[in-house]
C-alpha cells in the first residue's frame, strides 16, 4: 500500500475503555461532517493508506441515513437507541446511539443568502478542484428558491468581491459571473475570509439565515495560515451569526486539520468533494439542513448504570469529547444541526458478569435501564438550552448479531472499517472478509446505492492487503 508522504488530520488519541464505577458519564460534542468518509473513499481508490489522523469514525457513520424514530410536529429531535452483539467481540455489545433532527420542508425555510468564497488559487487549476466546483456550483444555483440569494467572493493573490448577494431568480447573472472563476496565483485565504464575512453581514435580514460556503483545496500560504491563528478569526466572525461551512477538493495540497478547524470554529460543517455525484449530494444537503439550522450547541450525555454496565469505549469522537460540567453549561460551544440531519453514535460495551435484569413490578424507576441517554439543544438563535431525556433498557438487546437491525449492522460494519483502518486493538482479528459480510447482510430489499458503495470500499481495503 502506498501511504500518504506526512499526516494531513488533526492528530488525537483513541478514546480508551473506560470503567464505569469510576467515570459512569460520557459528553460529547454532536458531528454530522461527512468529509472523512469521502476522503478514505478517494484515498483507497487511488491506492494509498489512509493515515489514520483522517479517518474519524463518525464522520463514516454520518454518512449514510439510518431508519431511526422521527420527531413529531412539536419535536426538534428524536433519541432512538438500540443494542446488539458486537460482531468483533463475544464479550461485549453494543449501544447504537440515533439522533434524527425535524424537517423543515423547503417552503417553510427562511429566506437564505450563501456566500461562496471560492478559492482561485493555482492549485485548484486541476480538473477534481475549480472545475469540479464550478459545475456543481451552477447546478446548486439551479435548485434555489427565487428569494435565495447568492454573492461570490474569490482569493488568490488578493481578494476579489466578484458578485454582490443575487436573488436566485436572476440565474442569468449569477452563472456570468462564475465565468471569471479561473485559477492563478497565491492563496490569500485569510483575506477572502474576512471579505466574504463581510459581505455576509452586510446582507443579513430578519428572520434569514446567512452561511459562507467556503470551497479550498485547503492551502493558505498569504497572511494567515496557521490553524490557530485562523481559528481565532473564525471564532470571532461567528459571533455575528454567519454561519461557516467548508468544501474541500483536491489531495496534493489538502489539509484535513485546517478545513476541520475552520468549519468547527465556524458553527458549520466539513464535506468532502471528490466527483460531481459527491458535489451534488454535498450541495443538496447543503440546501436541505445547514440552510434550515434547527439548533446550535447540541450535546449528547450517556449515563450508564453500574448495575450492568461494568465499562463503555466510545468509537470515535476523539475531537468532540467534552467534559461531564460541560453539558449543563450553555457557554461552551459545541456541534450545530440542521433539518431532517442525523447523528450517530456507538458505544462498544461490557456488562457486569453475572448482573440480572430485575422484575418489572416493584423495582424503583432507572433499576431497569442499562444506560439514560440526555441530549442538549440551543433552539436556533435561542441563548438557553433545552433538554430531551432517553432511557435504555436493560432487557432491549438483540438476541444475535444477526437479529440485529439492519441498519445496527451496517453501522457496525463501517465502525469495523474504521477501527481496522486506524489500526485499532479493540477490533481483534476481525477481518476486512468479515467486515463485508457483515455490511452486505444490511443492504435491504432495495439496496442503497450508498451502502453499496461501502462495499466498493471494502473491495478497494482488501485489493490493498493482498
Amino acid at each position: 500500500m502506498r501511504p500518504l508522504p506526512s499526516p494531513i488530520g488533526r492528530q488525537f488519541t483513541n478514546n480508551a475503555v473506560v470503567d464505569v464505577r469510576a467515570q459512569p458519564v460520557s459528553t460529547v460534542s454532536v458531528d454530522v461532517d461527512t468529509a472523512s468518509y469521502v476522503l478514505v473513499r478517494r484515498l483507497l481508490r487511488h491506492g494509498i493508506t489512509p493515515h489514520p489522523t483522517v479517518v474519524r469514525v463518525e464522520e463514516m457513520l454520518n454518512y449514510f441515513r439510518y431508519h431511526y424514530a422521527t420527531p413529531l410536529a412539536d419535536e426538534a429531535f428524536k433519541v432512538d437507541t438500540r443494542v446488539m452483539p458486537t460482531p468483533w467481540n463475544r464479550e461485549t455489545q453494543l449501544l447504537h446511539v440515533g439522533i434524527t433532527g425535524r424537517d423543515i420542508p423547503a417552503a417553510d425555510r427562511p429566506p437564505a443568502t450563501i456566500i461562496l468564497l471560492v478559492d482561485i488559487s493555482g492549485s485548484m487549476a486541476p480538473a477534481d478542484r475549480l472545475p469540479l466546483l464550478v459545475g456543481a456550483f451552477h447546478r446548486f444555483v439551479d435548485q434555489l428558491r427565487p428569494q435565495d440569494r447568492i454573492g461570490i467572493v474569490t482569493y488568490a493573490n488578493g481578494t476579489c468581491a466578484l458578485l454582490p448577494p443575487t436573488e436566485a431568480r436572476n440565474r442569468a447573472r449569477i452563472n456570468s459571473a462564475m465565468i471569471y472563476l479561473q485559477a492563478g496565483g497565491g492563496t490569500a485565504g485569510a483575506a477572502g475570509i474576512q471579505n466574504a464575512y463581510a459581505m455576509a453581514e452586510a446582507a443579513r435580514t430578519p428572520g434569514g439565515t446567512t452561511r459562507v460556503l467556503l470551497a479550498t483545496d485547503g492551502d493558505f500560504n498569504v497572511g494567515i495560515s496557521s490553524p490557530r491563528e485562523l481559528e481565532k478569526l473564525i471564532t470571532e466572525k461567528r459571533k455575528t451569526g454567519v454561519y461557516l461551512s467548508v468544501l474541500g477538493v483536491g489531495l496534493d495540497n489538502l489539509s484535513d486539520e485546517r478545513l476541520q478547524t475552520l468549519a468547527q470554529a465556524g458553527n458549520g460543517t466539513a464535506a468532502y468533494i471528490d466527483t460531481p455525484a459527491e458535489a451534488d449530494r454535498v450541495l443538496r444537503a447543503e440546501i436541505s439542513a445547514n440552510l434550515a439550522p434547527i439548533a446550535d450547541d447540541v450535546k449528547v450525555q450517556v449515563e450508564f448504570n453500574p448495575a450492568f454496565v461494568a465499562q463503555y469505549r466510545l468509537i470515535g469522537y476523539e475531537s468532540r469529547m467534552l467534559q461531564r460540567e460541560d453539558f449543563n453549561n450553555d457557554a461552551v460551544d459545541a456541534g450545530d444541526v440542521g433539518s431532517s440531519h442525523q447523528v450517530t453514535a456507538l458505544y462498544e460495551i461490557r456488562r457486569v458478569p453475572g448482573a440480572v435484569d430485575p422484575l418489572r413490578f416493584g423495582t424503583a424507576p432507572g433499576q431497569s435501564e442499562l444506560a439514560f441517554v440526555r441530549l442538549a439543544y440551543k433552539p436556533a438563535g435561542a441563548a438557553q438550552s433545552r433538554r430531551i431525556d432517553h432511557p435504555v433498557r436493560a432487557a432491549d438487546v438483540s438476541a444475535s448479531v444477526a437479529a440485529a437491525s439492519a441498519d445496527q449492522r451496517f453501522a457496525a460494519a463501517v465502525a469495523a472499517l474504521g477501527q481496522r483502518l486506524r489500526g485499532e486493538p479493540e477490533l481483534g482479528v476481525f477481518s476486512l472478509d468479515e467486515i463485508e459480510a457483515l455490511a452486505s447482510s444490511a443492504l435491504g430489499e432495495r439496496a442503497d446505492p450508498d451502502r453499496q458503495g461501502f462495499l466498493a470500499l471494502v473491495e478497494n481495503a482488501k485489493r490493498m492487503r493482498r
